[in-house]
């Protein structure tokens, strides 16, 4: 499957992704410039994470904004396959890909460190090999993480089983807790009514190999290519 990662001013987690999507994975990745119309004929597209554009006005609000964009934006109107991870789920709810919205954590201080999260659903292509009963040790590094919508997108986001993540403790309880900021109903990440868009907070790149002595993130790539090889 062939990949395509976004890379904006202000990303630095792109080259973890792209180390675990071509080395770990063995798949096809090519960069895609910010600048850049040319998707390259990407199956797949990233939004890695990191500090687009500095966040200087707000997180994912300028990035919405780079050239590659309108050919993105159009790529995924059209079924193609996009996922954003933590400042790439940002720059999605900015772009209006998916619904709701990233405000400051509830702490109003940067989080970085490893949290528990629980797969919701297993129809979607990043978690159709992951089990709804357990727990996923996924590191998470970010400032503005804490997912809000209005009553009426949360409904439907539940209704139309759109919540693909929660936050949970070790033993999979999803409970307050366990939410490291904020977020309503620990939500950690959610997808579009299409399911062909997909957002998430926590870094599953940075859980993929054994020499960080953590592979739980590993299932999510591996869910994507049995779904869409199979």
């Amino acid at each position: 499957m062939k990949f395509g990662v976004v890379i904006f001013p202000g990303s630095n987690c792109d080259e973890d992704i792209i180390h675990v999507l071509g080395n770990v994975m063995e798949q096809e990745v090519v960069r895609l410039w910010h600048k850049d119309h040319d998707l390259q004929g990407a199956e797949f597209i990233v939004l890695p994470g990191g500090f687009s554009y500095g966040d200087y006005l707000r997180s994912g609000a300028i990035a919405r904004f780079s050239p590659i964009m309108q050919e993105i934006i159009a790529y995924a109107k059209k079924g193609g396959y996009l996922m954003g991870i933590c400042n790439g789920f940002q720059i999605l709810t900015e772009a209006g890909l998916v619904p709701g919205a990233l405000l400051h954590n509830q702490q109003r201080k940067f989080i970085c460190d490893n949290i528990y999260l629980k797969a919701q659903t297993s129809d979607s292509i990043i978690t159709s090999q992951l089990e709804l009963d357990r727990a996923y040790k996924i590191p998470i590094a970010h400032g503005e993480g804490n997912y809000f919508a209005d009553e009426a997108t949360l409904n439907a986001l539940n209704d139309n089983d759109q919540v693909l993540f929660r936050y949970c403790d070790a033993a999979g309880n999803i409970v307050a807790d366990a939410n490291p900021n904020g977020s309503l109903e620990n939500i950690a990440g959610v997808c579009n009514k299409s399911r062909n868009v997909f957002g998430l907070m926590p870094h599953p790149e940075r859980a993929s190999e054994n020499i960080l002595g953590n592979q739980d993130g590993i299932g999510i790539f591996e869910s994507i290519l049995h779904t869409a090889l199979s």
